[in-house]
Formats: structure tokens, C-alpha cells, sequence
């Protein structure tokens, strides 16, 4: 016998078939299509926004994204299932267009098969098993959704239909197989070579052929129907997300990670500036709404929701998307709450997480910067004067500006003004300009720069605030006025290099200073140490030293560095015994977004959440690389109780201590 498929066995293929069965798969189509030009009508509402430049690589990395299943294989055992089955299904679909443009025309045309001998034994048993794992791995995500109900996992009405349709297109595809095999194949050299098919044909073959025959027909034109119910259906509902979240992946932000886009504030023609209605945010954040699969790893991973506060990426998500279908003149601001917006920490946990390259910060921002600019409105008296602190002394701690330099004293580190004999820039920062737990921090790292031989200056009571706390808490204006004071004095200096100990700092810089004109390279303290330890410019003594590290968020999630960090740790002697949380999915210490100037009113403090996690390793010493991160570990552990126990230190500290002299 030949080896190959006769999809249409039984049915005939003549005109009685393919004609209804063509004209079902148009008038599907044709539905798919007009479903989405609705809702293409509804994304036009937001403003406009270029993501197609570089199309080519965009798709490719869609391609990548989507056949891979990488974000999505991020959680492991939900992703793995939903990637098991997209498999399984899209070998399913691939598998089926090619029997049909086999049937359909390269043999009906050219009387051409390809679908035979030893190729299609292979390909036989590769669907068989392809139909096998969907049918389980989709039992498994139905089990999960509607047995085990975790917490937060949303399902509306709409979800049960296209799951029971996605099930009873897999499941009658078998019994269609089967039928024929029953009829055909039974005893065949064939049958082995379709496992399930066989299987199903074994509880069919009771039946009497004409039985067989009879539901062979029926099954395949309900299949038929089925299928293209679900193509009809999809702009419809929840499973638009098959091509919004493909498309998403197009149409991802391919510019640094974290870089916020900068207002125009000398543009006379703009009466607003921020968000507060739809048609002041872009149609790309309507679009992320549709894109959206409502699985909850962002409400998971965020800090904020955590901790008590009503803070849920995905809802805000949502919420922005549901008002452009249904409430298109909303006051955003009023219908997320502002409570709600406040509560971030930009920490970037929503974002690394989504498998459908959703952004959530961005919005937030938005809608703050309306809140700020617009109406002058902050989290609390605190932030207020926080920023008026910053509007007269170039920092928010209040303290005068003339004396930012002064940690410095006895050091011999040079004013760049005065001379710009340097090597590098240090960047210093508020907190290490003027907090005395990170002014020895900045101690540290001159000592070590000095003992590499590498020449430091510094701007000195010139340095201004790097304005990215007032820029996440909304305050442009701010932010733009601190930033081009800075440029202006980096630029004279001519220096070739900076480096920070902050990584908002190094964030800020070397991203969101673009855009205002600042082209020197920047480079945060922990790959620069590690450059000077692996040249032996910087020699250390390694001595015993058992620790956590926790991965401060605008280094690791916003900036991808995780390793230096973690060497020059080593590099001192260190064991790092690592948080549950830690690298990618590490936990906030809540100070990003601008929250280090506001109290933190709502729910269990952040802070205390993520020392419990350094505290329950069992080590004493608690490091990290970010001034923020350690303020807010030094709060930490007197809030949690466990001064006795652990202790935070900084990077810098350590090594200093490790000076080979």
C-alpha cells in the first residue's frame, strides 16, 4: 500500500465538500478580520508611535520569542505546560496545512504527493504524538485554571469556550483518525506508525463499518465547524492574545532598557504634559492590553501587590484597555486610583517576567507626570519637600549644597574644574555625597581607585542631584533642569569617563542623558573594579566571608549585570548563599520609582520583606551595590528586629577592607 493521507476518505473531494468547506474557512476569516479592524479602530485613539524600524530584525526576534516559548517557559511548570502545547498544537497546524495543500492542490493540480513513504511515516507519528501532548498538556492548564484556582489567576466566561473548543478539536481530530484507521489501516504495516490514531481506532472497532463510516463523515464536519468557530472567535475574546502577543513581540521597545521617553517642555503648543485620558497615552499602550494574557506573573513578581498595597500591573494593564473599549473619556487618574500609582517602585519585576513584552512602567510614569505637572500633586508633605529640598540645594536630603564635596576631604581626590588631569569622573550622588552610612561607601571606592593607580575627580559642591528620583515620581520639569545643569558641567570638564556607585545614577546617565546631549561613557563602580581586579590593577586579599547579595533592580533587571557584582564578591574571599529571590526575580528593597523620599503608608514595609528573605539564608551579612538599597536594608533590619543578626554592607566596603597595600 502507499504510504499517505487521504484527508478527505469518506467525505469525497469533490465540489459537495471543498466548496461549503472553502466558504466556512472565508466567512471565518472574514470574521477574524473584521473583529480586529474594530478593535485597530479603538487602538487608533492613543497617540502615535513609530515601532517598526528595523522591521526585519523585529520579526525575527518574534519569531524567536513565539517558536521558542522563552518569556513564557520563564515560570516553570505553567510555562512549561502552555509551552508543551503550543508545540504540540502548532506541529498539529503546520502538520494539517500541509495535508491540505497536498489534497488541495499540489496533487489535485500536479498530481504530486509528498505526503508519502518513509517521510510520511515519520511525519504520521510526529502529529500523533504532537495531538498526544496538546490534548495532556492542555488538560493539565485546565486543571490548574479550574481545579487548583490560584489565587489571582483570572477567568472570565469566555475562556471556558475556547478552552472546551481548543479540547474538542483535538479530541475529534483523534476520533476522526481513528474511524478511518478502524476502516483502513487495522493489521496494516501503517498502523504503528500512528500510536493514538490506533488507539483510538481500538475503541471504534466494536462498531460495524457502516457505523464507522457514518461517524467518520459527521465527526469531520463537526471538527470542520469547531475549528472554524475558534478562528471566528478569536478577536472576540481573551485568545486574540495568539496574534496580539505576537505581534507585541514586533512591536517591543528595542531602546535601552529602562530609558524613559523625555517631554518636550519648551514645546508651546502642548497644553498638557503626562497623561490622565487615553488619547494622551500612546495607541502601543491600549495595544498591551489586548496582548495581554491575564496570567499574573507581573501581580506576582511586584513588590508593591507583595506587601499589601492595591498595586496590580496587570489590572492597570487592563483597566487602561477596557476604558478605550468601553469608557473612552475616562479620567485614567480617578478610574486606576492614585494610591495605585504611587505604590510602584519601577523595579522592572512586571516587565521581566511578561511573556507578552507588555510595559507597565511606562504608563505609571505617564499618569504621574500628569499628577505632578498638572496638578501639583505628590505622595505625601514628605516628597513635597523632598523636591523643594532639591530646587535649592541641588539634593533632597535638605542638606546645603556647598558642602557636597566634603566627604572627600583628606583624600586627594581633584575638583574636575579645577583640574582636569583625571582618569575618571565618579559621579558621587546624593547619598554618598551627604548620608554618613554611604559617604564611607564613597570612601571605599576613592581607596580603592587609588590603590589601582587610577586618577579620580570629582564635580564637588558643583553636583547636582541626577534628578531620576524626581523623574519617576513624575517631575520632568525637575528632573530636565538637574540634568542639563550637569550635562553643562560634564561637558566643560571634558572628561572621557564616568563612573557612579548608584545605579540610578548609572541608569540616568547612561541612558535618559542622551536625549539631553551627554555622550561620555558611563560605567557603574561594580564592572569597573572588576576590569581593574581582572588587569591586576586592584589587588585584594581573599578572606573568609559568608553573604547574600542582593541584586539592587537598576543594575540587575533595568542593566542586565548580575555576574560582575557577584565576582568581585568572590574575588574578596565571599560565599554567597543566595536569596530565594535573587538575579532576575529579585525582590524590591523599595526605594526605586522615587519611593526613597515618600513613607511608605500601605500595607507591610518592603524593606522588612526583603531583609526576612537575607535573614532566613542564616548568613550575617547582607551586601549590595546600590546606596538606595542600602539606606533602606539599614531601616530594614532595626524595622525586622535583627541588628544582632545581620548586617548590610556595600561592595566597596569590602574590598577597601581587602586592600592588598
Amino acid at each position: 500500500m502507499e504510504f499517505t493521507r487521504e484527508i478527505y476518505w469518506n467525505v469525497g473531494h469533490g465540489a459537495a465538500t471543498l466548496v461549503p468547506m472553502y466558504l466556512l474557512f472565508i466567512i471565518a476569516l472574514a470574521i477574524l478580520v473584521y473583529g480586529f479592524r474594530q478593535r485597530i479602530a479603538v487602538y487608533r485613539q492613543g497617540l502615535p508611535l513609530d515601532r517598526t524600524d528595523h522591521l526585519g530584525e523585529r520579526v525575527v526576534e518574534m519569531l524567536k520569542d513565539v517558536l521558542l516559548q522563552k518569556k513564557v517557559i520563564h515560570v516553570v511548570w505553567p510555562g512549561l505546560l502552555h509551552g508543551l502545547f503550543f508545540w504540540g498544537f502548532f506541529l498539529l497546524l503546520i502538520g494539517t496545512t500541509l495535508i491540505v495543500i497536498q489534497a488541495d492542490f499540489t496533487d489535485l493540480l500536479f498530481d504530486i504527493k509528498f505526503l508519502k513513504g518513509t517521510f510520511y511515516k515519520i511525519f504520521s507519528i510526529v502529529l500523533d504524538l504532537a495531538g498526544l501532548v496538546a490534548i495532556v498538556m492542555l488538560g493539565g492548564l485546565l486543571f490548574r485554571r479550574y481545579v487548583l484556582k490560584p489565587e489571582g489567576l483570572v477567568t472570565k466566561p469566555d475562556d471556558a469556550i475556547m478552552h472546551g473548543l481548543m479540547l474538542t478539536i483535538l479530541i475529534t481530530g483523534f476520533v476522526i483518525e481513528g474511524a478511518r484507521m478502524a476502516v483502513t489501516e487495522t493489521g496494516t504495516p501503517l498502523a504503528p506508525w500512528s500510536p493514538v490514531g490506533m488507539a483510538f481506532a481500538g475503541l471504534l472497532s466494536g462498531a460495524g463499518e457502516g457505523t464507522l463510516l457514518t461517524v467518520h463523515k459527521l465527526t469531520w464536519w463537526f471538527h470542520l465547524l469547531l475549528a472554524m468557530a475558534f478562528i471566528g472567535l478569536i478577536p472576540f475574546t481573551k485568545f486574540r492574545h495568539i496574534l496580539t502577543t505576537s505581534a507585541n513581540y514586533i512591536f517591543a521597545d528595542r531602546g535601552p532598557k529602562g530609558k524613559l521617553v523625555s517631554l518636550d517642555l519648551e514645546n508651546e503648543e502642548s497644553e498638557t504634559f503626562g497623561a490622565t485620558s487615553l488619547k494622551e497615552m500612546t495607541w502601543k499602550d491600549i495595544f498591551d492590553a489586548d496582548a495581554c494574557t491575564l496570567c499574573k506573573r507581573c501581580q506576582d513578581r511586584c513588590p508593591a501587590w507583595a506587601t499589601g498595597k492595591p498595586l496590580s500591573p496587570m489590572t492597570v494593564v487592563n483597566q487602561i484597555g477596557e476604558a478605550a473599549f468601553t469608557a473612552p473619556d475616562s479620567q485614567l487618574i480617578e478610574l486606576i486610583g492614585k494610591d495605585v500609582l504611587w505604590s510602584c517602585t519601577t523595579c522592572r519585576a512586571c516587565q521581566e517576567i511578561c511573556p507578552a513584552a507588555i510595559e507597565h512602567i511606562g504608563k505609571i510614569i505617564e499618569l504621574r507626570r500628569s499628577m505632578v505637572l498638572m496638578e501639583g500633586e505628590f505622595p505625601g508633605d514628605e516628597v513635597m519637600a523632598a523636591m523643594e529640598a532639591t530646587e535649592v540645594n541641588g539634593n533632597p536630603l535638605g542638606i546645603g549644597y556647598a558642602t557636597r564635596g566634603d566627604w572627600a576631604e583628606g583624600l586627594g581626590v581633584k575638583i574636575v574644574g579645577e583640574d582636569g588631569d583625571v582618569d575618571i569622573l565618579y559621579f558621587v550622588g546624593c547619598y554618598a555625597s551627604f548620608d554618613k552610612r554611604n559617604i564611607a561607601v564613597a570612601r571605599s571606592f576613592i581607596q580603592l581607585c587609588q590603590a589601582a593607580g587610577v586618577k579620580v575627580g570629582i564635580l564637588g559642591r558643583e553636583e547636582k542631584c541626577c534628578g531620576e528620583p524626581m523623574r519617576k515620581m513624575g517631575n520632568e520639569y525637575l528632573y530636565q533642569t538637574l540634568a542639563n545643569e550637569n550635562i553643562e558641567l560634564i561637558n566643560a570638564a571634558g572628561v572621557k569617563k564616568i563612573v557612579t556607585t548608584c545605579p540610578h545614577c548609572y541608569n540616568t546617565l547612561a541612558k535618559d542623558y542622551r536625549d539631553l546631549g551627554l555622550e561620555v561613557e558611563v560605567e557603574p563602580y561594580t564592572v569597573f573594579l572588576e576590569r581593574l581586579i581582572n588587569d591586576g590593577r586592584l589587588k585584594v586579599t581573599a578572606a573568609d566571608l559568608t553573604c547574600t547579595y542582593h541584586d539592587s533592580c537598576y543594575l540587575g533587571r533595568h542593566n542586565d549585570i548580575y555576574d560582575p557584582p557577584r565576582a568581585l564578591i568572590r574575588a574578596a574571599g565571599g560565599t554567597i548563599v543566595e536569596m530565594e529571590r535573587n538575579r532576575a526575580e529579585a525582590f524590591c528593597c523599595s526605594a526605586g520609582g522615587g519611593r526613597i523620599m515618600a513613607e511608605e503608608k500601605i500595607g507591610e514595609r518592603i524593606n522588612i520583606r526583603r531583609v526576612q528573605m537575607a535573614q532566613a539564608t542564616g548568613v550575617g551579612v547582607l551586601v549590595s551595590n546600590c546606596p538606595f538599597c542600602l539606606t533602606m536594608f539599614e531601616d530594614g533590619v532595626k524595622g525586622a528586629g535583627v541588628e544582632e543578626s545581620l548586617r548590610p554592607r556595600d561592595i566597596a566596603e569590602i574590598l577597601a577592607e581587602r586592600i592588598v597595600k
